[in-house]
């Protein structure tokens, strides 16, 4: 077993029976476990990404209608079969934070988005791990309330890594990413 499975087995046991787990008790009885896509190697990354100068502090939207605020710290690229895509890194006070959508939005993944959260390495670079992308608690359970991807990393190619659709998937449906609006400061 590698440490992704060792993972992927402990995020299964929290869901299935952990009193804090987003699933609700009827979701649980059912529970077999999460979906995931296979490991994917190449979609693990160590980036150097472009700070952005301007540290712009943007609200996102979420899925109950209510705001978060996070801050523009930097933007990297990277290749996905081929095509050169770019996504925004976002802080906040909990720390980076990297909500992303892609092709597969709706089909295979979450259509508000998936999340992961870089981990800061030296040199100014970045652990970018796609296996680690996983749902938030809202993709299990209405009564929670998560960011939506804002439109700027919604990705036009498929991210075969990381945690897939749940198989009950709650009643959000996401047409088109709403645009952030500035903070007011």
């Amino acid at each position: 077993m590698t440490e992704l499975d060792d993972f992927r087995a402990e995020k299964n046991e929290f869901f299935g029976a952990h009193p804090q787990s987003p699933l609700t008790r009827e979701q649980k009885r059912n529970f077999t476990g999460l979906n995931y896509f296979p490991e994917n190697n190449s979609l693990r990354l160590a980036v150097k990404p472009e700070l952005l100068n301007d540290k712009e502090t943007i609200l996102m939207q979420t899925t109950t209608g209510g705001v978060q605020e996070y801050e523009r710290h930097a933007r990297f690229k990277f290749e996905v079969d081929g095509q050169e895509v770019e996504l925004t890194i976002y802080r906040s006070e909990h720390g980076y934070f990297l909500p992303f959508v892609d092709a597969l939005a709706g089909v295979e993944t979450y259509p508000a988005g998936r999340y992961l959260e870089p981990e800061e390495l030296p040199g100014s670079r970045f652990l970018v791990d796609f296996n680690l992308a996983y749902n938030p608690y809202c993709a299990y359970n209405d009564a929670w309330s998560c960011p939506i991807t804002p439109a700027e990393n919604r990705l036009k190619v498929p991210i075969r890594a990381g945690e897939k659709i749940f198989h009950e998937p709650p009643s959000l449906k996401i047409e088109k990413a709403p645009a952030f609006p500035r903070a007011q400061t």
